[in-house]
């Protein structure tokens, strides 16, 4: 069942969102050449702590880590370890927080002092489909407006959808209906948009084919020909009129700021 939100459950999405999105930035901001994923997940495990909000990933299906970390040909899901990022590499990074109740979930793809203009072409197509999606995001369209509009971005920029992870509504919970997927084909009835939904939009992008694997420790998602992938996301609520991003630091209230 698609769970319609009202104002106080939206109010209380917008600080969740806020807060999802200054760690995302602050977690993208200390990211560098020779650290680990390890210390990079501690680091944003401090900084949710530190607004007063939890992990929404951390023990959700025993998930072990604070945010999901994904190196080039990962995907989503990604463990932290003693791995170290190297310049050239490029990071997916997710981060999901509950705050007052509620889920902020977003995602963003950054490039580890600079990369390859292959992985830099399909970081910024990954976004750009995002923000395409997004704008199909209004009430009295379907799901499939979204996913159409996020499938045909990519593929005109001969990227390829991952066709076994798609994004969903968010609220109380991490994962609630409806699923969004990032393509078209076989998604049959389309559900219609209307206002109150808050929905987790994220295409994930492969430079090569659409085929991916899950490893053995059960989360990591990688691609099957080894070729990078890109993740961006963001939390939205469909309106009477334009979306509104709900993931979104520039909101954040004063009494969660830092000083």
């Amino acid at each position: 069942m698609i769970k319609i939100k009202n104002e106080k459950e939206i109010e209380s999405m917008r600080v969740a969102g806020s807060v999802a999105n200054a760690v995302l930035k602050e977690v993208a901001s200390f990211i560098a050449p020779g650290i680990t994923t390890k210390e990079i997940d501690q680091h944003a495990g401090k900084l949710i702590a530190g607004y007063g909000a939890k992990s929404a990933f951390f023990g959700y299906k025993q998930y072990p880590c604070q945010i999901c970390i994904s190196v080039n040909e990962e995907v989503v899901h990604g463990i932290s370890g003693a791995r170290r990022v190297q310049f050239g590499d490029i990071i997916s990074l997710d981060v999901g927080v509950r705050c007052e109740g509620y889920i902020g979930d977003n995602a963003l793809t950054v490039a580890v002092g600079g990369c390859d203009p292959v992985a830099q072409s399909l970081m910024d197509v990954t976004e750009r489909s995002l923000y395409e999606g997004i704008a199909a995001a209004r009430s009295g369209n379907r799901v499939a407006d979204i996913s159409r509009a996020i499938q045909n971005y990519v593929e005109s920029n001969r990227f390829s959808v991952v066709r076994e992870f798609v994004g969903h509504g968010v609220g109380k919970s991490v994962h609630e209906d409806p699923q969004i997927p990032n393509y078209l084909e076989g998604i049959g009835s389309s559900p219609v948009l209307k206002p109150g939904m808050t929905l987790a939009i994220e295409p994930m992008v492969n430079a090569g084919a659409a085929q991916v694997k899950v490893l053995s420790d059960g989360w990591t998602v990688v691609t099957r020909d080894g070729l990078p992938s890109a993740h961006f996301e963001h939390t939205i609520l469909v309106t009477e009129g334009d979306p509104e991003i709900l993931t979104c630091a520039e909101r954040l209230p004063s009494s969660l700021r830092r000083a």
